[in-house]
């Protein structure tokens, strides 16, 4: 038994295993005892925490009553006291209530995000479904922080089948050719039955590069913005607003200050990595540097290349999500350090490498890239899953990384080191 004095109170915790710290919370009224199972089989690829949440267990039982919040700050300062930096975390029952709360007021103690499609799960199987399943939490068994996007880029995305007007857009869905309305309020009840921690706001994505049509969306983005605001009812939940306005400066600035205006929880830029140039990108990026709140999370969607984490991150950036790793998995394409691997290609058949020496991914530790190539030749799915295991560790990997440079001031080395590498592969 190990007891840390956190928070003005000592608490009952125990630690097992090596490898990435993985925080399991309890829920109301059990013991850390209750995790003695999972322990068991975490111990093997983690450095399992389990601890009795105050009022429980070992832990002392001050007067109450307790809160959420504060028994997330007894969780925080407790990763403190073990100097973790940043933990996988998971919860069961009022557990998962907590778990929420650490991600919500500490995002960066938590190691994982998931992005779920509000456009696809509106269409199937249905938000109203999901709601009354328990949310998207309980229906996919994720208890880690959870973002839902609006669906707007998906219905911009369907161009000859959509047709937007001041007040929303109507849809014609790509699975059966069903019509279909979102409107800023409609998107609002959707992300609140799905009951994600991190809601977005519906936006116009428009081309970067056309003036006109940037104009006429940002003021409906804006007008959007308001609604969604109004209209957000869920207590438990951030709603973060959208910087749009293309390639064009001036646009942006409009955009940011007038959605700090409406003083979001956090802030996403959208309308990048749609055909613009990477100087352009950056330009954008060193603009709502500049602009955006420093206190709050920023947001960069759709994005994910290791060149761009690092040109991103260097411009204030703290949240990503792009479907990149899992999408050049299933076409046989893989991450490595120095730069991507075709895992189809001949001259692997008998090569008995992981994919990258070093990685501690499930796939690398466990499988050769002959073994892998055999299977995208054969088009056996284990291949695509494996590839896909490999690519997202190798992106979170990247991530974590670039948080510990950041803590101990060596992240323009750590950049400088991995644009070399990358460019050296380039250059062959």
């Amino acid at each position: 038994m190990l007891i840390a004095s956190v928070n003005g109170i000592n608490i009952n915790y125990n630690v097992e295993g090596q490898g990435e710290p993985l925080l399991m919370i309890m829920g109301l009224g059990s013991t850390s005892a209750a995790w003695r199972f999972q322990r068991r089989f975490f111990r093997k690829y983690y450095q399992g925490i389990t601890f009795d949440n105050r009022g429980a267990g070992k832990t002392d039982k001050p007067a109450g009553p307790y809160s959420m919040k504060q028994m997330a700050d007894d969780t925080v300062v407790l990763l403190d006291h073990l100097a973790i930096k940043k933990a996988h975390v998971m919860g069961v029952s009022m557990g998962g209530k907590i778990a929420q709360e650490v991600a919500i007021n500490y995002p960066g103690k938590v190691d994982k995000l998931v992005l779920a499609n509000t456009y696809h799960l509106y269409l199937r199987p249905g938000d109203e479904l999901i709601a009354r399943l328990g949310g998207l939490h309980q229906f996919m068994g994720w208890e880690g922080p959870l973002l839902t996007d609006s669906g707007g880029f998906q219905v911009f995305s369907l161009q000859d089948l959509r047709k937007v007007d001041d007040d929303g857009v109507t849809f014609r869905s790509h699975l059966d050719g069903s019509t279909h309305r979102f409107t800023p309020e409609k998107v609002m009840s959707i992300e609140e039955n799905l009951g994600a921690d991190i809601a977005m706001v519906l936006d116009e994505c428009a081309p970067p590069t056309q003036r006109d049509y940037n104009e006429k969306a940002l003021r409906r983005t804006h007008l959007w913005a308001e609604r969604c605001q109004k209209a957000h009812t869920r207590s438990d939940q951030a709603l973060f607003g959208i910087v749009q306005g293309g390639v064009f400066p001036d646009l942006r600035e409009q955009s940011a200050r007038f959605l700090i205006d409406l003083d979001f929880p956090g802030y996403a830029v959208g309308g990048l990595a749609v055909g613009e140039t990477k100087e352009q990108m950056h330009t954008v990026l060193d603009l709502t540097d500049q602009l955006l709140p420093e206190n709050k999370p920023r947001y960069l969607m759709g994005v994910g290349t290791l060149e761009d984490f690092f040109e991103a991150v260097s411009r204030g950036i703290d949240i990503f999500d792009c479907v990149l790793p899992t999408r050049l998995a299933r076409h046989g394409a893989a991450f490595t350090h120095t730069g991507r691997i075709n895992l189809r290609n001949l001259s692997l058949s008998e090569d008995q490498k992981p994919i990258e020496e070093g990685c501690l991914c499930y796939t690398c530790q466990h499988f050769t890239r002959s073994y892998i190539r055999h299977l995208m030749a054969s088009k056996e799915i284990l291949g695509l899953y494996l590839a896909s295991i490999h690519n997202l560790h190798f992106l979170l990997d990247t991530m974590r990384q670039i948080r510990e440079s950041i803590l101990d001031g060596s992240f323009e080395t750590l950049k400088a080191e991995m644009v070399t590498k990358l460019k050296m592969k380039s250059d062959e």
